[in-house]
């Protein structure tokens, strides 16, 4: 027995479909729409965020249950703890380092182009700057670096699924997958014909659930240019095309330095995993353009988890590497994190010495990691940042210079952010030998293949 999980996203075969039935062009359609409706009815247009927000609530409805059968399936798969433990370390060996990489990246580009220069703010003016940054964030914290991994480990399971926590899920589907590979590891070694083989039952049920979840998701996903358009229609009615032009010279280091970085990923990806980067974005250029319009790569999770198996890598790589680096390897986050800091410097006439620069990156290295799914969580960890450095002439209510921009990053981010996690999926999975090469050089040539089977992990 085989166990397909890529159909949707297999290639197709025979006739295409018409061209307007394509996601990219119908997200396309709706991105472009929802800046012309937030431009020309600025009010109407940040009247419709609750279409984007239903659409993300969607997603993120399935996106436990999702991860918890991948991861599952995967590592019964694998059947090997050892293994497994491998593809974590190695995951996050490369998340430290590309993420350390990414700050001080930022930092050169900030020192080189300097964002802040021309600004000359008063700081007697930014007294209001706290009580807008509390606003903002909800009068929220970044959860301390102990407290962060703590949390990994769920109350209960339950409460891990009902609070859609995903690094819980992912702990919980770990350690259940790996009792799983340990009963066939017994069932196996057991000469005496005591050992029992895994009930059917239970990887059958799972597998089954796991495709019922991936058929709501493909009706979901009939839905995107509705929560795009909606998304984009919100960000530019609420914040302005105006904002462009007291912040292009930010925001235009900040996508310079996203298109530098793309280039090293590009080189990474070539080198240790010989996957040409391109390729691979116009082959998930639906999901990008989705993540673009919404800003999140939350909605698009399930459909790379699809892709990235689909191109190659196994389950287990992919189960264990992407939700992970969501928590973990957020490159395009870093990245303006560490601009952000010198801008707001530089805004204030302020000349940050080498080692209060070194400073702020190592204390970007630890709030960086629990920045997922708090709100406002960039001005937390910039505030943080701006405490530890200790430089009396910036007071951490100039983070509230950054609330007219932030929202103009989102697309720098997410998008830095999710070619970062693919990235890195290939590249772990071509260290455990675990990326069929020949599969994903048909699938990022457009090549007809066939869906991808896994090993049943009951039969081998």
């Amino acid at each position: 027995m085989t166990v397909t999980i890529d159909s949707a996203v297999a290639t197709p075969t025979g006739r295409r479909p018409p061209w307007y039935r394509s996601l990219f062009v119908q997200l396309l359609v709706a991105i472009v729409a929802g800046i012309v409706v937030g431009a020309c009815w600025p009010g109407f247009g940040a009247d419709l965020k609750p279409l984007a927000d239903g659409f993300i609530k969607l997603i993120k409805m399935v996106i436990a249950p999702i991860i918890f059968c991948t991861v599952v399936l995967g590592i019964a798969h694998v059947g090997d703890m050892k293994a497994v433990g491998r593809i974590g370390v190695k995951a996050l060996i490369y998340f430290e380092v590309v993420t350390t990489f990414a700050l001080l990246f930022g930092l050169v580009v900030g020192n080189l182009v300097k964002p802040g220069a021309g600004f000359d703010i008063n700081p007697q003016t930014l007294a209001t700057g706290a009580e807008q940054i509390a606003k903002t964030t909800k009068n929220g914290e970044l959860p301390h670096t102990v407290d962060f991994l703590l949390n990994i480990i769920p109350a209960s399971v339950i409460s891990a699924f009902a609070e859609n926590a995903l690094l819980q899920v992912l702990f919980f589907a770990v350690l259940f997958g790996l009792a799983l590979a340990k009963l066939r590891e017994r069932a196996g070694t057991a000469a005496d014909g005591v050992g029992k083989p895994v009930p059917p039952v239970i990887l059958d049920g799972i597998d089954h659930i796991g495709r019922i979840f991936f058929t709501i998701i493909g009706w979901i996903m009939r839905l995107a240019p509705l929560g795009a358009f909606g998304a984009m229609a919100y960000i530019v009615g609420q914040y302005g095309l105006s904002s462009l032009g007291s912040y292009g010279k930010l925001i235009a280091c900040c996508y310079l330095a996203a298109l530098l970085f793309l280039l090293i990923l590009a080189v990474l990806a070539r080198v240790f995993a010989g996957v040409n980067l391109w390729k691979f974005v116009m082959y998930i250029k639906d999901e990008l353009f989705l993540a673009l319009g919404t800003a999140s790569t939350e909605v698009v999770l399930p459909r790379i988890m699809i892709k990235l198996t689909a191109a190659g890598c196994s389950r287990a790589t992919t189960g264990l590497v992407v939700p992970t680096g969501y928590s973990f390897n957020l490159d395009g986050a870093t990245l303006y994190l560490s601009i952000c800091v010198l801008f707001l410097a530089q805004a204030l006439g302020v000349d940050l010495s080498l080692g209060e620069q070194i400073t702020a990156v190592g204390v970007l290295m630890l709030t960086s990691k629990g920045m997922a799914g708090v709100p406002g969580s960039s001005f937390l960890a910039l505030s943080a940042t701006i405490t530890a450095i200790g430089h009396g002439s910036i007071p951490v209510a100039a983070v509230a210079l950054l609330l007219g921009a932030d929202r103009l990053m989102d697309s720098m981010r997410v998008t830095v952010n999710l070619l970062g996690n693919c990235v890195a999926t290939f590249v772990v999975a071509k260290w455990e030998g675990q990326l069929d090469t020949e599969r994903m050089r048909k699938v990022l040539d457009g090549e007809d293949v066939p869906p991808s089977a896994d090993v049943d992990p009951r039969s081998g």
